[in-house]
């Protein structure tokens, strides 16, 4: 409209991966904190900054391909992860997007040797390092079928019994974590629905448990959540001009 002014929020880029991808409850928590996305699908040919200098930070998501997939956009986009992390700016990485810090750390992403999944909700346990920064869930939600290594220089913040490696810190800024706690109802239930082939992958769980753990256990996530991102991204200053 005329007159407009520009939001003098600070932006937090968001990366997705599918045009129905959504930020779930990061985006809303996000936005709660006094922050604007700026979301980007680079798989449908949006571009990346080329600095950050004009956002507060960045989040990755997940997706369904993998981190190790030849396509153009997941080169360009690992190879992006140097922006965040030469310009100290937080960064975070969820499934996918960690995966994908891996491989710019020089990590490795792969299977399970004995092909396991975590598809469902699964025990967490925090690291000492871990347990230092916060109080983490103990049963969070999975959607993925390859994990990572532990990047060089990284320090790891939480493990399960089936994928060792569930989250880490690099550096002062950025951070990966392997499972899900973005998601709304509305979205677990379309995860559900659209990913019911994959509940017959060994160690997947059927989808009613999907929807009753959520009943159990999504509220102590959410709040860890809430926690999480509060200590990646802080929350704005307040402009005493703004009206």
């Amino acid at each position: 409209m005329p007159g407009m002014q520009p939001s003098s929020r600070p932006k937090i880029l968001v990366v997705l991966h599918q045009e129905s991808s959504s930020a779930g409850r990061v985006g809303h928590l996000l936005l709660e904190n006094g922050f604007d996305l700026d979301i980007r699908r680079p798989p449908l040919g949006d571009d990346l900054p080329e600095t950050l200098e004009g956002h507060a930070g960045a989040v990755v998501f997940g997706g369904p391909m993998s981190a190790n997939d030849t396509d153009d956009f997941i080169r360009r986009e690992t190879d992006w992860l140097s922006v965040p992390l030469r310009e100290n700016r937080p960064l975070l990485g969820i499934c996918l997007g960690a995966q994908m810090l891996v491989n710019h750390l020089g990590g490795r992403v792969e299977g399970h040797d004995e092909g396991l999944v975590e598809i469902g909700w699964y025990p967490l346990k925090a690291t000492d390092e871990g347990k230092k920064l916060m109080h983490w869930p103990e049963m969070v939600y999975q959607f993925h079928r390859e994990g990572f290594s532990l990047p060089s220089g990284a320090t790891l913040l939480a493990t399960s019994e089936t994928y060792p490696n569930q989250a880490f810190r690099y550096g002062d800024n950025a951070w990966g974590i392997q499972f899900h706690a973005e998601l709304t109802r509305i979205m677990m239930h379309r995860w559900v629905v659209r990913g019911a082939h994959r509940f017959e992958l060994p160690g997947a769980q059927p989808g009613r448990d999907h929807l009753g753990g959520r009943l159990i256990w999504d509220m102590h996530l959410k709040r860890w959540l809430g926690e999480f991102l509060h200590m990646i991204f802080g929350t704005p200053a307040q402009d005493p001009t703004a009206g």
